[in-house]
């Protein structure tokens, strides 16, 4: 799966975890940044990641920040994005197969990497059902 993913100050490192655990997942993952752990403001962030995930047919995002609400309130923003904040694996495998979404978005202050681990594992498995959730999706 290719995945682009970005991050706000409270991510940051979390941001790096994931890139690291995606990586030896065996997907490919675009870092759209920051580079530093200063302080930025996640919508700008979460506005460039949605972008990518747009231009870029069957690909995947996933956005960080402190509470992981920010930004999913900012990609949700973007038509075509079906963002879905995640603190466990059950929710990260029902956005996929009920939800389709395409935008994970995290709380490096909510949740370890541990479970972490376990939230890419789900969604990175998730399969889009289809049937009586397409017409859902279609009217968001």
């Amino acid at each position: 799966m290719k995945f682009f993913i970005a991050s706000d100050h409270a991510g940051f490192t979390l941001k790096a975890f994931v890139v690291q655990t995606l990586g030896e997942m065996g997907h490919s993952v675009e870092d759209l940044g920051p580079s530093d752990s200063n302080r930025v403001d996640y919508p700008d962030f979460a506005n460039l990641l949605c972008e990518n995930v747009l231009k870029n047919d069957k690909s995947f995002g996933i956005l960080i920040c402190g509470s992981g609400i920010g930004m999913s309130i900012a990609a949700n923003r973007h038509k075509g994005i079906r963002a879905a904040l995640c603190n466990e694996p059950y929710s990260a495998a029902m956005s996929r197969a009920h939800n389709d979404a395409n935008v994970l978005c995290l709380g490096a202050r909510v949740v370890g990497e541990g479970m972490v681990e376990q939230i890419l594992k789900s969604f990175c498995e998730g399969v889009f059902e289809g049937g009586r959730h397409t017409c859902r999706i279609g009217k968001l």
